[in-house]
């Protein structure tokens, strides 16, 4: 057999496999595999500083030194509610420069090494945790205290006995400083605040007294009412918020009146508190005053800021008023 006859030509079978060379593998995309030796930049904070332009009209017209700068005048909770606007305000402000000058301010009676030994040990080197956690009296409003009792009226004209429900209220107003002012009335809140200040004349009844801090929330205070024979009023109080931070509350622990000798008050030079600090819960020292624990009126205190002191429910009659509970 000649070799010619047995020769097959294999071209067009060849190139009939060419396609699959330009076909591409049928499978699952995987489009992570593209990132493999690419350099992915990380995305910044929101801020000037993005390469990202920033859409907002008022942070092409604000620079970040004068938004800073008006940040730093703000309260502590007006940058908690400037926060909530957008993120650009929100990591501004979170600047520790912020905090740091708040707590400081707050706590100035500690000392800055004491308050600088305590963030870096019990807050992990954040004032805006310190903030947070840390007991603190709220100085920019007043605690109030509403208290009711009923009172059973006299029979006229063979009719039965009337009965009243009377309402009054207990004034706090606490400063940095150590100092407080203290108010009973029947007034409103917005009417009490006009006057709860230390310029306050003897007519509007404001009395001051001295107040201390421990770090576990309770709060220590002594006041001292003039009269014919002076009367000491020793109160025990407990800070507490309804959520983290607030400090919005005042529980009442204990109300003590007692007699102090007026020999003893002009010899004495230091304060109110320091004074009857180491004295018994009975303990008087003026026998025509004897020591007395009040067990009514002991209604929690609700913190009122001073910019609601006219808008606050707690300026409602009796009538509506009935329901509340502070929380």
């Amino acid at each position: 057999m000649a070799s010619s006859d047995i020769s097959v030509d294999i071209r067009p079978d060849i190139n009939s496999f060419d396609h699959f060379l330009s076909m591409r593998y049928i499978a699952t995309d995987r489009p992570w595999l593209k990132l493999y030796g690419i350099r992915v930049q990380p995305v910044p904070p929101f801020s000037s500083l993005s390469y990202k332009p920033d859409p907002a009209l008022i942070h092409h017209c604000l620079p970040d030194e004068l938004m800073l700068e008006i940040f730093t005048r703000m309260s502590p909770y007006t940058l908690g509610r400037a926060a909530c606007v957008c993120r650009k305000w929100k990591y501004t402000a979170r600047n520790p420069t912020l905090w740091r000058a708040a707590c400081l301010k707050t706590w100035q009676r500690s000392g800055l090494e004491a308050n600088y030994m305590m963030v870096r040990s019990l807050y992990d080197s954040s004032w805006r945790r310190m903030w947070l956690q840390r007991p603190r009296i709220r100085i920019d409003g007043l605690y109030v205290s509403r208290n009711t009792y009923i009172h059973t009226g006299v029979t006229e004209w063979q009719f039965k006995k009337t009965v009243n429900v009377v309402c009054y209220y207990r004034y706090l107003r606490f400063f940095p400083s150590g100092k407080f002012l203290y108010k009973i009335s029947p007034d409103k809140v917005k009417d009490a605040v006009k006057c709860m200040h230390f310029r306050a004349s003897k007519a509007d009844c404001v009395f001051k007294g001295d107040y201390i801090l421990s770090e576990d929330g309770q709060i220590e205070m002594a006041l001292l009412y003039p009269g014919h024979r002076y009367t000491l009023v020793r109160m025990r109080l407990r800070l507490r918020g309804t959520t983290v931070g607030a400090n919005n509350r005042l529980d009442v622990l204990k109300i003590l009146t007692t007699g102090v000798n007026a020999t003893e008050l002009q010899n004495w030079k230091g304060s109110i508190l320091e004074l009857v600090d180491g004295w018994e819960e009975d303990e008087t020292h003026d026998p025509d005053v004897p020591a007395v624990s009040h067990s009514r009126g002991l209604s929690p205190f609700v913190f009122v800021p001073f910019e609601e002191a006219d808008t606050s429910v707690l300026n409602l009659p009796v009538e509506k008023m009935d329901y509340y509970v502070p929380g």
